[in-house]
């Protein structure tokens, strides 16, 4: 079943592959797509402040955008039910196994031949997948509403899927053996200090990899974080509150921690350049607030729930000799310190050429080879999760670069204090980086304003999972 799961999921992931390479054939003359927002004409509702009877007159002017917001929303709507959907096909393919039993089918039988309807059920279930299907929906509208051209302009040339890409590559990059066993030895120096206990990796993991995001941009450290809080602290089977908790304050920290430089963050490499902030601005002004946040809110926490890591320090402590046993004999293969500087050398290049695509999948299909050539120090290059996740955003993106008709406006009618809390709001439902990217459409915002909006889109960065490009990854 799970092969025949994978193969629809390879099936749609190449198909949108395919459509957006077809598109990138002779895109011949089609109008301007999306229209520009100063072509409403609009400022004087604009001016007046009423909002409502801007939008309704956007959507008079341009009705397709009515429909791309509906399917945009129904998107969402749909990553909330993603869970029951897969909880239905569940329920059907046991109903299915049962009756096959019943009528004296083998188990390898029943393994092979799957309910059509819950295999598709469990296509739908797929988080990641979501946003790409209702691209389909999406593509169906725009063509009947324009063309073929329209839609294919706009996938080749409008909308910019050079994130994605880059985080599929920075993902399988930051998950290899060499890295993580790095990670794994800088924030057990810290863990160490706890006698490293899963209270103390739980604060140091929490705590340094979403700092560590603002050098290795987030994705990397949300990787990072994620597969070490699977092996400390998740194996421990925690309650649904602290693991729930632990996951919210991971979104969230490494939303915010990447704001001490400017290239780390997608929501701060939108602006960057639109409003000319620097590193040492963001510094100034975001990261050291960041990290005092994210301080704060990792002793809360972990102090709310003193009782139950106390039990985990018992439980661990009863492993404690045979995993020294383990790592003794770890030790013995452990990796040449010139690989694991070659890897840091492929990830360096893929920072530092994060805009730039055939630079750093050409440096990614390199290290491929790399990776083969010294397999004995390498575990297996699990590309699914990137490629789901980069699929994830590719859908994301799609959808999100039809909704500034209404967002732009909405962002502009507020003061500050109202536009931070709007942007965290809007964050939970969007892209935390098109949000600001939005709002440097958004014309003379003042430089509180401006600080308000990216202050918002980051804090919201933690509330779903569609709201950080990362945390699909987590």
């Amino acid at each position: 079943m799970n092969q025949i799961r994978k193969y629809w999921l390879g099936l749609i992931m190449i198909g949108g592959l395919a459509v957006i390479a077809v598109a990138g054939g002779d895109v011949g003359s089609s109008p301007i797509f999306p229209i520009p927002l100063d072509s409403y004409g609009d400022a004087g509702l604009i001016k007046s402040g009423d909002i409502f009877a801007v939008l309704g007159n956007r959507i008079t002017h341009t009705p397709f955008n009515l429909f791309a917001s509906l399917i945009f929303l129904f998107a969402i709507m749909h990553t909330f039910a993603a869970v029951k959907i897969t909880g239905i096909a569940k329920k059907m393919e046991l109903t299915h196994a049962e009756q096959m039993r019943k009528s004296g089918k083998s188990e390898e039988e029943i393994e092979h031949n799957p309910p059509v309807l819950a295999e598709m059920l469990h296509f739908f279930g797929e988080v990641e997948a979501i946003f790409g299907i209702w691209v389909i929906v999406l593509a169906t509208v725009m063509i009947s509403f324009y063309d073929w051209s329209t839609f294919k302009i706009y996938i080749a040339q409008t909308v910019n899927y050079t994130e994605p890409m880059f985080v599929v590559v920075i993902m399988a990059l930051a998950a290899t053996r060499p890295v993580m066993q790095l990670a794994k030895q800088i924030l057990g120096k810290f863990a160490a200090i706890g006698n490293n206990s899963p209270g103390a990796w739980w604060l140091s993991i929490l705590t340094l990899a979403p700092i560590l995001g603002s050098f290795i941009t987030e994705p990397a450290a949300m990787t990072i974080a994620a597969m070490l809080l699977a092996e400390q602290f998740y194996r421990l089977k925690p309650s649904s509150k602290l693991a729930y908790a632990t996951i919210g304050l991971l979104f969230v920290n490494i939303s915010v921690g990447g704001t001490l430089t400017n290239f780390a963050a997608p929501p701060v490499l939108m602006v960057k350049t639109p409003w000319d902030w620097t590193s040492s601005f963001m510094a100034l002004n975001f990261g050291w607030k960041a990290i005092l946040g994210i301080l704060i809110s990792n002793l809360i926490y972990y102090y709310a729930f003193k009782k139950e890591f106390s039990k985990f320090a018992s439980a661990f402590e009863a492993e404690a000799e045979a995993k020294m046993e383990m790592d003794s004999e770890r030790h013995e293969n452990s990796i040449p310190i010139w690989i694991t500087s070659v890897h840091l050398l492929f990830m360096g290049w893929t920072v530092f050429n994060a805009h730039y695509p055939p630079l750093f999948i050409g440096g990614f299909l390199f290290f491929l080879g790399f990776a083969m050539a010294t397999k004995a120090h390498q575990s297996h290059i699990n590309l699914k999760p990137p490629l789901l996740v980069g699929f994830f955003l590719a859908g994301l993106v799609t959808h999100g670069g039809v909704q500034a008709w209404w967002i732009a406006p909405v962002l502009g009618s507020l003061g500050d204090l109202p536009l931070m809390v709007m942007a965290t709001v809007l964050t939970a439902f969007n892209d935390n980086a098109a949000i600001t990217f939005l709002s440097t459409l958004v014309p003379d915002l003042s430089i509180t304003a401006k600080y308000a909006v990216v202050a918002g889109a980051v804090t919201g960065g933690g509330l779903t999972v569609i709201a950080n490009a990362p945390n699909p990854a987590g």
